[in-house]
Parts: structure tokens; sequence; C-alpha cells
């Protein structure tokens, strides 16, 4: 597919490293001082960037050649394109993903940012967990990009991506029709109808999928998922325009973690449950528009969007340990409405006698959840609301972003970024309502030297911040006790609104050196003011100390041949505490090590994708006593085309049938017959070896 990518500014900027988020092509920068080049045409088949375009050895770009031979346990594992992050999931599929990456235990998306066609996924002041990513609105054959970078020295990228952030695009037309039917062990079933038409001088794309499973659970999953797109494009002259509709709804029974002691005595087999009416529901609606425009010194994007989302959740991670007599269940339930805006003007120019291109920007969004709450449950059936708030939270950012070429081997990107919030939480409990606003600034910059025709060197620096969840930022009281004093007997602390995060990179990036072969080598360091930390037995995330990460990685691409990808990436990491605590400076959960390996190709007509996925060993507890194994999956896709237009796939998910945990977590529960809560790890085992099959015909 080919694409015509903005005009090339002679810096090879900012233009093209902010715009890889909404354009998947690749254009030549010059760095001698010269006008631009020419429009071109630019073929898109892998994630190879030209050096002179990217601003860190971390960026990159997924394509839709590289997803097609992907094998896929879950909708959310299409984030582990991007090298050094894992995907798991500690509770039923229909509940957003458990994210790693960069030292981090991202929960369900706290410092990691994602967007999908410019709307943001993560939720502030979600009922479960801060910066909540559900991606099961996402359907894979649509993507055409997934844009991908790392690190704080971005300025169009603000809350929740300290970690990183990924954004996909969809495909805007399709070159034939796609009807698909997968079904595997385990009662899984999937269809999908997709297609593109011309419409008044556009194009209309439409898709609907079902699906659903049960997956290998002694309590049926009953997961079941509908997916509708509705997407109408259009070009005329400088100008472009997208219309986009999107609708999903899923409800699951989900088997959450389950302690060790449990399965070690017998009392529920590997796949069983201690809880078995734990689930939920979830639905997400959204309405966006992008308006782009190019002009002769530059270009404009307009992004717009309403969302409108719920979520009910149902756990029990305790059992008895509160309420011997109907169990710990409890029900986290929010209704949220979404609106927001994305725009961006940039502009080509001189700098004196250097090329120098500029972009100013400014974003902005309100949350409203009515409500947001927390209530104890047994069997799904609501006994006592513990808090439920009102909610509006509001932000607005400008920022400001120069690309300049100094001489033909060093170009630099500065950046200013400003954040406005506004937080306002009516609550149940009077005490804990309130309104606090606050801002925080946030610097940028990064040197890029061109040391020869193979190599660039990246020098990045910059300060991010994440958010933290409203009614921790006006909370004065326990909304269970209605004391100023938590669960341990500590005086309540307001959370720090918007928590500071320093970041700084040295990266290199080789290309050529082999052809079709490129190597980016990164060594970072991350210093956040406060940790987001998940609470296992209370299914949230709280603020907490400050902590210090590092780490390197290394990742290579490799086309060996037409239609052949080859890649290899590997992470490590060290993440601590940076406070004196006597508990330690372990950050329970925390990820040191990453790997993994893929082959993809075809031939003739047999087509195919095998993926070695290695997940390291995690500390449990501050002070490392408990910790959790290693684990390495290996998941194979075969396609073979029976016809031109009709083609069968299979897939085998955990090859090897490895006995493997996708989560641990390590705090007291108490079980029916217990004299007193014991401490343990609780455990989400991995699912066994699974096969699928599908058939996709083209039209």
């Amino acid at each position: 597919m080919k694409h015509t990518p903005l005009p090339p500014s002679p810096c090879g900027l900012r233009l093209l490293s902010s715009m890889l988020l909404a354009l998947p092509a690749f254009a030549n920068a010059a760095v001698d001082g010269d006008t631009p080049s020419p429009l071109q045409q630019v073929r898109v088949s892998a994630s190879l960037i030209p050096l002179g375009v990217a601003d860190s050895a971390n960026q990159g770009t997924v394509t839709a050649r590289q997803i097609e031979n992907r094998p896929l346990l879950r909708t959310g594992e299409l984030l582990e394109a991007v090298p050094g992050l894992i995907v798991t999931q500690h509770a039923g599929d229909g509940k957003a993903n458990q994210y790693f990456a960069r030292g981090f235990n991202l929960d369900h998306g706290t410092d990691f940012r994602t967007s999908v066609m410019g709307m943001p996924v993560n939720l502030p002041t979600n009922a479960h967990g801060q910066g909540y990513s559900d991606l099961n609105f996402l359907i894979p054959e649509l993507v055409s990009t997934i844009a991908y970078k790392k690190g704080t020295y971005y300025a169009e990228e603000g809350d929740f991506s300290t970690a990183g952030a990924a954004a996909f695009d969809y495909l805007r037309q399709m070159e034939q029709g796609l009807l698909s039917v997968e079904a595997g062990q385990h009662r899984f079933k999937r269809v999908l109808l997709a297609n593109s038409s011309t419409l008044a001088g556009g194009t209309l794309l439409y898709a609907l999928e079902r699906a659903g499973q049960d997956g290998p659970w002694e309590t049926p999953e009953d997961y079941r998922r509908t997916n509708g797109v509705l997407s109408y494009s259009w070009r005329g002259g400088d100008d472009e325009l997208r219309l986009t509709a999107m609708g999903m709804r899923s409800s699951w029974t989900s088997t959450d973690q389950v302690p060790r002691r449990a399965l070690d005595a017998g009392l529920i087999g590997r796949y069983g449950t201690l809880a078995p009416t734990d689930g939920g529901a979830t639905a997400r609606y959204s309405l966006s528009g992008e308006w782009s425009r190019q002009y002769g010194d530059g270009s404009a994007r307009v992004n717009a969007y309403l969302i409108r989302s719920r979520l009910d959740l149902f756990s029990d991670f305790t059992y008895v340990l509160d309420d011997p007599e109907h169990g710990d269940q409890f029900h986290q339930a929010e209704r949220r409405r979404i609106i927001g805006l994305d725009a961006q003007r940039t502009w080509r120019h001189a700098l004196g006698p250097f090329a120098s291109e500029t972009a100013l920007g400014l974003q902005a969004r309100a949350d409203r959840l009515a409500p947001v709450g927390l209530y104890a449950s047994q069997a799904r059936q609501r006994l006592a609301t513990v808090r439920e708030d009102q909610v509006r939270q509001r932000s607005g950012a400008l920022y400001l972003s120069n690309s300049t070429v100094w001489t033909p081997w060093l170009r630099t990107v500065a950046g200013l970024r400003a954040d406005r919030y506004g937080f306002d939480v009516r609550s149940d409990t009077l005490a804990n309502s309130g309104k606090v606003d606050a801002g925080i600034t946030s610097p940028k910059f990064s040197a890029i030297f061109t040391a020869g025709k193979h190599a660039e060197i990246y020098l990045n620096w910059g300060r991010g911040f994440h958010s933290n969840d409203a009614r921790g930022v006006t909370a004065s009281v326990d909304p269970k006790t209605g004391l100023a004093l938590d669960a341990d007997g500590a005086p309540i602390e307001r959370a720090t609104p918007l928590v500071k995060g320093t970041g700084k990179e040295a990266g290199l990036r080789l290309a050529g050196l082999v052809p079709g072969m490129q190597t980016t080598i990164a060594a970072w360091q991350l210093d956040l003011d406060s940790e987001l930390i998940f609470i296992g037995d209370a299914g949230t995330t709280e603020a907490g100390r400050p902590s210090r990460r590092h780490g390197i990685e290394l990742a290579n691409f490799y086309t060996p041949a037409r239609d052949w990808i080859v890649d290899a990436n590997l992470a490590w990491s060290h993440a601590r505490f940076r406070d004196k605590d006597p508990a330690g400076a372990f950050i329970p959960g925390s990820i040191s090590r990453t790997a993994s390996l893929g082959v993809s190709g075809s031939a003739g007509a047999w087509s195919g994708g095998l993926r070695l996925r290695y997940f390291g060993p995690r500390a449990l507890v501050e002070d490392d006593s408990m910790r959790s194994p290693g684990s390495a999956l290996l998941n194979m896709k075969l396609g073979y085309r029976l016809t031109p237009s009709v083609k069968l796939t299979v897939e085998v998910l955990n090859l090897l049938d490895r006995r493997v945990s996708d989560i641990d977590y390590y705090y007291a529960s108490q079980l029916p017959g217990e004299p007193a809560p014991v401490a343990d790890i609780h455990t989400h085992p991995g699912e066994m070896r699974t096969l699928r099959a599908g058939l996709a015909w083209r039209f």
C-alpha cells in the first residue's frame, strides 16, 4: 500500500517524528540545509526507520505486514509488537490486560499511554486502577500501524507516558472485503466481516466482529464480545478528513488469581476458582473526527472525540478476610463521558542560516464520572456502598517543539510542555469531597548526531508526569471507618495531583551495515517522585514511594528476503525505591528481564509466524523475600492459501504446553475454615496449549 507523506523538513524533524503517530509513512530527511525534497511515494512494508527521522533510539513503527502472521492469544497482545513490552492477564479476558515494560508493572496502563485513531485509551480515576487501558475494542485486521516511543522526551506526549506510548491507527480503506470465521478449543469462536466502498467522493470502511470463549477454566468464562467500526475518509487537494464511529460491549465470568496454598492442598485444580461469581461487563462507544491540511510552509491537524464508557467489575481477592458471613467480593463500577481535542500546527522555517521546524500543539480533555463507586457485594448483588463519587476531571496542555539542523552531523529537538488539571470530587463522604487545581511544566531536549552513513547517536533528556486518582487527591478520611487513618493506622495524606518523572537516555541506531537490518541500543534512566503500586488485596492502585529505574534495551529488525521478517529484542532493567524505608527497596512486580524472538514470512501458498517470549522473574515484596519465577512461551501461526481468495490458518498457542504463571502477587487472604489470615503468593496460571483454526475469504 502506498502513502503520500508530508513534505519532509530540511532537518528531518519533528514534523516526521511527531506525525509518526498519525501517518504510516517514512520519508528521507536532508541534513545539509538545502530546500526540502518534493513529495515522494513511499511504500510502507516494515518498521525500518531511516536515519535522520527518529528523535531517539526507542522510536519505531509496526506495520500491518508484521501483525498479519503474528499469533495472538488476546487482542491486547498486539502491544507486544513494541520491543520489551509484555502483556498478560490476571482475570477474565473482558478486563483490561496487565502490562509490563521498562522495569514497570504497569498494572492496566498506569505509565504507558495508548491511543487509537487519535483517541486516548487510558482512563484516569478509573474504578479499578489509575490509567486503566482496555484494548479489547481493537480489531487486529484493521490496524495499519502501531507507532511507539519510550521515555519522557516528547513534547506531544503527556499524562501516563513516562514509560512510553503507542498509537494505533486504522486502515482508511481495504483492497478487498474480508469474511473471517475462527474456532478453537475451549469454545473459542470469532466472526469478522469488514470491507470498504466508495461513497460521495470518499471511502466508507465498516467492520463487525463477534467473539467469545470459555477458556480452560473450570468455571466457564462465558466471554462474549461484540465490536463494530464505521469510518468515512475523504481527501481533496491539501485537505484530508476522517470521521469514525466505534462501539464495543462485552461480558464475562472471571477466574482471578488464587492462593498457592489452595492449589497445593488440592482445594481447587490448576484452572479452578474460589470465587465463581467474579466477572464483569463493559462497554465503549466513541465518535471522532480528524482533519489535516498541508500548507506550503508546514501542516495543521485537528482531532476531536467523544467517548462514552461503562465498567462493572466484581472481584474477590481475599475471600473471608473482611466479611466471614458474606465473603469479600466487591463491585467496582463507573459510568464515564469524555470529550477531547488535540490540535497541532507545524512550520518549516529558517533560524538564521539553519534549517528549522517548529510545532505548536494544544490538547484538552474533560472526563465526567457519574458515578464511580466501590460497593460490597455477594454473588454480584450489592450489599453496601463503601464509597460513591461524582467526579469531574479537566485537563489542558500547550506544547512547543523545535527541531534545528546546526551542522550536517548535528540536529537538536527542544520542547516545552505545560499542563493544567482541575479535579472536582463530590463524595458521599463529605470529608472526601473537594476541588483541587494543579499544573506542571515539562521541558524536553534531544541531540541527534549523524555518525557516518550507517549510524545515528541520540542523547535524550526530559521531564514527564502521571496524574493520580482524583479521589486520592481530595481524600481526608477512610470511607469504611470515617477515620483520618488508613488500614495500617497511619494518617491519611492526600495524593500529589501530578507526579513528576525525569528521564535520560543515550542511544544508537545502526542501519544498512547488513542489507535489510537495523539495530538499536538504548541505555536509559527514569526517576519518579511517586510510584503507582497495584494493591493486590484491594484491586486498585495507590500512590507510593519515590523510585529510580535504569536499564539497557537492544532491538534488532531484519528482512533477509522479500516477505520475511526476523526480530530479536532484549531488555534489562533495575528498579528500586529511592527512599530509606526499612520495608525494603524492591518495587513489587517490577520486571527486570524480557526477551523475544520472532520469525514470520510467506513462500508461495504458505505463510506463518513463530514467536518466543521470555518474561523474567519479579520481586513480589519490598525486601525481595518472595519472587515470581520467569517464564518462556512459544506461539505459532501457520497459513495456507487454498485459492487466491481463500486462506486457511492454524494457531497453536503455548506450543510446548508450558505450565507458567501469567501473574503473581503476594498479600494476605483468608480461606473459609482458616482461623486467621495467611500471607501467600496468589497466582493466575497461563493458559494450556490451545489450538485455533480460521478460514478467511477475501472478496
